[in-house]
Order: structure tokens, then sequence, then C-alpha cells
């Protein structure tokens, strides 16, 4: 296997080396902006090596323009934010199996927000109501930041008036799914809204 075609989806703490091969520049050049504190991380105790985390070096990859698609893996991130853990259950287990995703759930707003950090998703299924805090309060946080602006975001709900849907919207939602739903209804929209080809009717 050549150096090109290391596999960096799963990679969590990168080296200096590695940084460089990952935005095609040389060593010296990450070492230079880790040093002057453009690029972030840390020193291994007792040693000069320096260490950079994923999310920090995915963050100045987008600050520089240099293209995301080396760190990523063929999987789609979708995370699920439901209370109803039998729905959160069902969802995981049909886009799980589907090949393509790869699927994490939250079941409450402040676990939504660690997990999104974490996870960085390209879609999020949001509920719209969760037990802490309103769907339109989360989907206001995932457009405040930086690092998610390609995510998308398809709120879900049962009960919810049309001004509610109107907020959502206002608040960076991409899109409403009324409940109850038809799976292949969200399977739809969901490949719509990452602008996956979609599976062939046979």
């Amino acid at each position: 296997m050549s150096k090109d075609s290391t596999d960096w989806s799963t990679k969590k703490v990168f080296t200096t080396g590695e940084a460089a091969q990952v935005c095609k520049v040389s060593q010296q050049t990450i070492i230079r902006c880790f040093d002057s504190g453009r690029l972030n991380g840390f020193r291994v105790p007792g040693s000069k090596f320096r260490r950079i985390p994923r999310e920090e070096l995915m963050r100045f990859m987008r600050s520089n323009d240099i293209p995301l698609e080396v760190l990523e893996s063929s999987l789609k991130r979708i995370l699920v934010v439901d209370d109803d853990q039998q729905i959160a259950s069902l969802i995981q287990d049909v886009f799980g199996d589907d090949g393509r995703f790869e699927v994490r759930v939250a079941h409450n707003g402040y676990d939504a927000g660690m997990e999104t950090e974490r996870f960085q998703p390209h879609l999020i299924l949001l509920d719209y109501m969760l037990p802490d805090i309103n769907g339109d309060v989360v989907c206001k946080r995932v457009r405040e930041r930086d690092s998610l602006a390609d995510t998308r975001v398809l709120c879900i709900s049962g009960v919810i008036e049309s001004e509610e849907i109107e907020g959502l919207m206002d608040a960076g939602a991409d899109g409403f799914l009324k409940k109850p739903f038809d799976l292949g209804e969200l399977m739809s929209r969901v490949e719509s809204l990452l602008d996956m080809n979609q599976r062939s009717a046979g």
C-alpha cells in the first residue's frame, strides 16, 4: 500500500508527518504552523514530538481551503436525535444495515451537542420536541459552528404547528418530515439532502 492510499478516516491523532501527507504540504510547513499557533495540538510528554487531534487538523484544513476528502471514509455519518428510543433504534437499524451510513444516536439536546462535535455528522435527523430543548435551538447551535457548515439538518416531529416549522427553517433546517413517516420516504429525503445516487427501484 502506498502512502497516498493510507486510510485516514478512522485516525484520531496525527503526527506532523502524517498531517503533512494529508494536507499535501511539507512537514516543516506543518511544524511552523504548529509552533506559531496556527495549528493547535500537544507535545508528547518528555519529548519534542508534536501531535495534532483530528478535529483540529480538520479545522486547519477548512480554514486554509484544503479539501477534506482524504480524511473522509466513503460512509455518510448520520446523527439521530430523538428521545423516543424505539424510533431512534429503528432508524439506526435501517440506515446502519444499508451499508452506506455510519449512525449514532442521541436522546436529548445536550448529548446531541456533544455527539455533533465528536462525530461531525454529514446529516442530523432531529426530533423537534426533545426533553431538554427544542429542535430549533439545536439547529441554531449547529449553524453557529463553522466546522458544521456542510452538515444537513432534517427535522422530524409529529405534533407541530406550521409556525414552528417556519421557525425551524429560519433556524437553518434543510427540511421537515412529519411523524409517522414512511421509512422509504425518509431514506429518499436523506439521499437527496446528501446528494447521493438513489438506489434503483430494482
